[in-house]
């Protein structure tokens, strides 16, 4: 059933398409060719350089192989937080209930009011040289509030059937019941909001670099259009250095958002039938 949606299959296609070149090509290259000035500059695309050259001696096509996966890197561990994250504090306010709930529920109302790029751009301009990782983790330390609203609304619905209640009556743990009869019953929201949470990230990372506020010593799709600018690529109509990380960029979304399209069509199969 889950294979068989064809957004969902299409999505996954170019997703592993995208990292299996990468991953290949990351790995046949040589270190050397990676240093400034291993090819001659501002080349178009051609047979030593597929992608072409920037202005300082780069191949493009390996710096892509090497920015498609950090940027992939940066959305897997800020959607993996910030889903986990609003997850357990959504499910813990949406079960328990009482004082328990009336302090996230406000802790999260705070984090929602507050415009969470505002709080990443300072963030990222205070702490200076930030590479992948940290990156990554500012970036999911602002992506749990909106999961954890939702996911406590589901709770606060399933808690109320009849399976959670003979749970209860049976004696179950309070935390079985939220780990064993609760998240099964959610993993297909989970699994969407994670792809959601993934595309989001990616996107933030991409308008951190564009503001110079990215990993500075790595490389990203996003830092990819940053030096691309920073160089002056579109004044000196050097097309090929911006627009092969855009591409790949559009790319990125188009799988996940069909990935998301799908999984939610495989959780709500009545989203998927003609009108």
């Amino acid at each position: 059933m889950l294979f068989r949606n064809q957004k969902l299959l299409l999505g996954l296609i170019i997703i592993a398409a995208l990292v299996v070149t990468a991953v290949v090509s990351d790995a046949l290259t040589d270190p050397g060719l990676r240093r400034t000035g291993s090819f001659l500059p501002k080349q178009p695309p051609g047979p030593g350089a597929p992608l072409g050259t920037d202005g300082l001696g780069r191949s493009i096509a390996i710096q892509m192989s090497e920015a498609i996966l950090k940027s992939l890197l940066v959305g897997l561990i800020a959607a993996a937080l910030g889903t986990s994250l609003g997850a357990l504090i959504g499910f813990s306010g949406g079960y328990f209930g009482g004082i328990v709930d009336a302090v996230l529920r406000l802790l999260v109302d705070v984090f929602l009011s507050v415009p969470s790029l505002l709080f990443l751009i300072l963030i990222a301009s205070l702490v200076k040289g930030v590479g992948v990782p940290a990156m990554a983790l500012i970036i999911g330390a602002f992506a749990w509030a909106s999961p954890a609203r939702q996911s406590r609304a589901q709770v606060l619905s399933l808690k109320e059937r009849a399976f959670v209640k003979l749970a209860r009556l049976s004696g179950m743990p309070p935390l079985r019941i939220v780990f064993g009869e609760l998240m099964p019953n959610m993993l297909q929201w989970l699994g969407a909001n994670f792809v959601n949470a993934f595309i989001a990230a990616i996107l933030a990372e991409a308008g951190l670099s564009l503001l110079g506020l990215g990993p500075q010593r790595e490389m990203t799709l996003g830092m990819m259009v940053y030096w691309a600018l920073s160089y002056g690529a579109i004044l000196q109509n050097l097309w090929w250095w911006w627009l092969a990380p855009v591409l790949a960029l559009m790319c990125l979304f188009l799988s996940l958002y069909l990935i998301h399209l799908g999984l939610d069509e495989v959780g709500n199969p009545r989203l998927s039938e003609p009108r």
